[in-house]
């Protein structure tokens, strides 16, 4: 797969500053014996099979009619601010600016406008919001689904809860 500097995607040189593995020292560190990859993958729709991420990685879709909108633009940001809460939870992030291109994964999905969709593991659409949602609500909503409580429950140890 191409990865795509998150750069391309802001509109302001000003917001693409701090490389995103610089930020990831300022959150806490993830559970013992977890390798977390040192820099969150961005990748255009163009690119991407949804089917090669299942059972492996969530998929994160940013679609916007343009990279100049300003709900893909403060999304972008927010996702920038704190990447290594994503990389904990297996998320690769993918963007579409481009609704003229009609990559295969803006077919099946159908965003109108800006759209902000997440697919867990299993291939199940999980989040579908029309405004830009923070990291921390992200990955609180990754948190809730029945796949990533087993994930936290199967690297503590712990059997049932």
């Amino acid at each position: 797969m191409f990865r795509i500097p998150l750069s391309m995607f802001l509109v302001s040189a000003a917001l693409a500053v701090a490389p995103l593995a610089a930020t990831a020292q300022d959150t806490a560190e993830p559970a013992e014996n977890v390798e977390i990859p040192a820099e969150l993958e961005i990748l255009s729709a163009e690119q991407v099979d949804l089917a090669s991420y299942l059972w492996t990685k969530r998929v994160l879709l940013v679609f916007a009619d343009t990279p100049a909108d300003p709900r893909f633009t403060k999304q972008m940001q927010m996702i920038e601010e704190r990447p290594r809460d994503l990389l904990e939870r297996d998320v690769v992030v993918v963007t579409d600016t481009a609704p003229e291109l009609r990559s295969d994964v803006r077919k099946d999905l159908r965003p109108r406008g800006f759209a902000l969709v997440m697919v867990d593991k299993d291939g199940e659409i999980k989040l579908r919001k029309p405004a830009p949602w923070s990291t921390r609500e992200i990955t609180r909503s990754i948190d809730k689904t029945p796949l990533r409580r087993q994930e936290i429950r199967d690297r503590s140890g712990s059997i049932g809860q």
